[in-house]
């Protein structure tokens, strides 16, 4: 991943004498406006959380992908579902980063930022490199509007923007005055100037039109006059990028042909990956899919999106609270579904209790965290790491839980399946830890074919599984298959496998209640050997150098790490990278892989979870490298540290 837009296409300054230039090897008439090949562009949209900054960005990001970018994306949006108008706090923004090859990240930095109010463009100065473009919708920078957000004079007239290409639009005039045909009020056709800065940069960088139009329509169908004012407001964007002097530059970005394997892709969000995930791996264990869960940011999409899919044998329930939804969820899983909570942070330490008793009652069981800051409620709507150690040792006694990560949005899909497999397969609880950057972020996903996915198909009990002394014949509920060590899954109501289950201790095999210290001891050390025994693949370690420092990362650092990695490399620098997804156990070839490398570092969007955890298995000297400010890593940023470790 560059740093910078790449420069304008090549010859473009040698027209003729006939007033002609060269765009992309032709002859451009006189008035045609010149256009420009790049190979990436990061683009931010801004604006009040009520000036529909997450839907202009997810609709220019849906056309880019239809037409064939990589890309991902940084949502990025206030706690509050109405923030204070034209304040700081307020500002809500859409970060897409698109190129003609494999990028792993949302960028560093927008080349180009689209400020709907003065609060955004504070917001978001500091960001933009110098020469970048600024587009401003100069209607809202009223004297009150710009004092609300501490400009004393207008950022548009005192200089301090000399060192940006700056585009002064009146949105909103112009959004008024194409639509006064419609007879809307103000406030109406006002709503629609998110469109029309979409429009204007849809022209700007040659995106399809046409998925716009139609998602429009189909959107506002019981409003046809307003759908039909969108498009109208969309088209007008369009048109006056076509026509006014401002914008002499139009940009192409090719599509990422080489960057993909050849298949079917799709956009998708982590959360939306997640949620056919887990419909995947249900229609593969051939189970019902349950999910018992409460509303919290930022898993809620996954309870909506699930709630759409009756057909495939989902059954979703929103409980009144958090103990409620992982209570139905484990009711579920004794009755032979493919159980599933949904929930982040502060809904993990409600559910703790809940998760302890799936571990002592040793049923699948998929508890997924999609993380955020905090502690308490914290930034709901900001990312953040620092739920590794609350997976690992976050309940009463030991109650050993396998947790899982995914690395980016698509990835979730992968870790869903994958999570299911060790649930159903060792008759245990899992933590599925992904994140808000990963939730709300998107990125093409190749739509797996059927073939491709793994057979998830568990036995339920069906019969006696022990014979006694006197040759009776009985059920045993915990006596254990011998490679997995799980315990058979009964489903209530079979004929002869009645048993008892409960919180207190078990007795090894039979299931009674047992306070015998010598069985508990065994019990104990039982669940930790079957978490410990849990086949996960070996890690992989990306080494073409020999190098002498490995970063060793986790979850959503995945994208970032491997641009500065890639960044490193470029200038001749020598790293290594390992990436893990299982953290509890860990691959049996990591401290292997640790003991090569003289130096290890851990980036981690906490305090340095995941380096504690190594320093005290494998007594490495790792080092953490931590950010807590609820954003993602800049790779630029990590950059700097790998180099500072390498040096060193």
């Amino acid at each position: 991943m560059t740093s910078q837009v790449s420069s304008p296409a090549e010859h473009a300054d040698e027209a003729d004498e006939a007033g002609e230039a060269l765009v992309g090897g032709q002859r451009r008439p006189p008035g045609e406006k010149e256009v420009r090949q790049l190979d990436r562009v990061i683009i931010r949209f801004a604006g009040d959380s009520g000036d529909g900054m997450q839907l202009t960005g997810d609709r220019f990001t849906s056309e880019t992908a239809s037409y064939g970018n990589d890309l991902s994306t940084l949502p990025n949006f206030p706690a509050e579902i109405r923030a204070p108008a034209g304040t700081l706090p307020g500002v809500s923004s859409f970060q897409v980063h698109f190129a003609d090859h494999d990028i792993l990240t949302p960028g560093d930095a927008p080349h180009v930022l689209v400020a709907m109010n003065p609060a955004a463009l504070k917001a978001n100065i500091a960001d933009v490199p110098r020469g970048g473009e600024i587009i401003v919708n100069t209607d809202e920078f009223a004297k009150r509007a710009m004092a609300k957000v501490g400009y004393e004079t207008s950022p548009l007239e005192d200089g301090s923007l000399d060192g940006y290409s700056v585009h002064p639009v009146p949105l909103t005039t112009l959004t008024i005055e194409a639509l006064k045909q419609f007879g809307l009020s103000r406030k109406e056709a006002e709503r629609s100037k998110n469109m029309f800065a979409l429009g204007l940069l849809s022209w700007m960088y040659h995106r399809p039109t046409e998925g716009t139009e139609k998602f429009l329509r189909a959107k506002f169908a019981k409003k046809p006059q307003i759908a039909e004012a969108n498009v109208a407001a969309f088209r007008a964007g369009w048109n006056f990028g076509e026509t006014t002097e401002d914008f002499a530059v139009s940009y192409e970005v090719a599509p990422a042909g080489t960057a993909f394997p050849t298949g079917t892709y799709r956009n998708i969000s982590g959360n939306l990956a997640l949620s056919y995930g887990l419909i995947a791996a249900s229609r593969q264990a051939d189970l019902p899919l349950y999910l018992g869960s409460y509303p919290i940011t930022p898993a809620s999409d996954i309870l909506h999106e699930l709630s759409r899919h009756k057909n495939f044998g989902v059954r979703t329930f929103q409980a009144e609270d958090e103990i409620a939804g992982i209570g139905a969820a484990l009711g579920a899983a004794f009755g032979g579904s493919l159980a599933v909570t949904t929930t982040s942070g502060p809904g993990v330490a409600l559910k703790s209790e809940t998760i302890g008793l799936a571990v002592s009652l040793e049923l699948p069981l998929l508890v997924v965290d999609i993380q955020r800051g905090g502690p308490s409620t914290g930034l709901p709507t900001k990312t953040e790491q620092a739920d590794l150690l609350q997976a690992m040792y976050g309940r009463n006694g030991e109650a050993p839980v396998p947790v899982v990560a995914p690395r980016t949005p698509a990835d979730c899909f992968d870790a869903a399946l994958d999570a299911a497999r060790i649930a159903l397969t060792y008759r245990t609880p899992v933590l599925l830890l992904s994140d808000g950057y990963l939730a709300n972020g998107s990125e093409p996903w190749r739509i797996p074919d059927l073939d491709e996915l793994p057979d998830l198909r568990t036995r339920f009990a069906t019969g006696p599984n022990h014979t006694l002394e006197d040759g009776t014949e009985v059920f045993w509920p915990y006596k254990r298959d011998p490679h997995t060590l799980a315990r058979p899954w009964a489903v209530p109501g079979t004929p002869g496998l009645e048993h008892r289950v409960g919180g207190i201790e078990k007795q090894d095999g039979t299931g009674n209640i047992s306070y015998d210290p010598a069985n508990h001891d065994f019990m104990v050390r039982t669940r930790q050997a079957k978490i410990d025994g849990i086949e996960v693949p070996d890690l992989e370690v990306d080494d073409p150098d020999g190098a002498r420092t490995l970063v060793l990362g986790w979850g959503s650092t995945y994208g970032p790490i491997t641009a500065a990695v890639r960044r490193i490399r470029r200038e001749g620098g020598a790293v290594a990278q390992a990436h893990l997804r299982h953290l509890n156990p860990f691959p049996r070839n990591l401290g292997e892989v640790l003991g090569r490398y003289d130096k290890v570092v851990v980036p981690e969007m906490n305090l340095g979870q995941l380096a504690t955890l190594i320093r005290a298995r494998f007594l490495v000297d790792a080092q953490p490298y931590n950010q807590v400010n609820g954003m993602p890593f800049k790779a630029e940023q990590l950059a700097a540290a790998l180099k500072e470790a390498i040096d060193d």
